[in-house]
């Protein structure tokens, strides 16, 4: 099973441009990476940039509309990711449960769909994205 931990750091909404983590804390999360490769369960990871450096596109009456960074609305963001192959939820939390974290950081934790999760009508309606994924 596929799970994506999510890092949410309070005020990282607020970043300014180029912000950078504190080297200790890069050290010991770079620790917590290397026991998920070494377990086998990390598939891939990446810290994001502020929200100061990113754009968000929205579909207001179906046209898209681009919006810079920084988001005034925005309460929550994210700071990077983990994909993970585990054998249940159970596996993710307690990965997620040892990740070297400050007190303002948060870990959410989303399992993620696959195909055979859908029902036969969805997964007609998707035939060939496999594929085309895998190119």
């Amino acid at each position: 099973m596929r799970f994506m931990m999510l890092m949410i750091p309070k005020g990282y909404e607020s970043a300014a441009p180029g912000t950078m983590p504190d080297a200790k804390a890069v050290e010991a999360m770079m620790k917590y990476n290397k026991s998920l490769r070494d377990a086998g369960v990390l598939i891939t990871l990446d810290g994001l940039r502020p929200p100061s450096e990113g754009a968000r596109v929205s579909f207001p009456g179906g046209k898209p509309k681009v919006t810079d960074g920084p988001f005034a609305e925005a309460k929550e963001v994210l700071g990077g990711y983990w994909m993970i192959d585990v054998k249940s939820r159970e596996e993710a939390i307690a990965w997620a449960s040892r990740c070297p974290g400050s007190e303002n950081e948060t870990i959410e934790i989303r399992q993620v769909q696959e195909m055979e999760d859908f029902p036969p009508d969805v997964q007609k309606a998707a035939e060939g994205f496999t594929e085309m994924q895998k190119r």
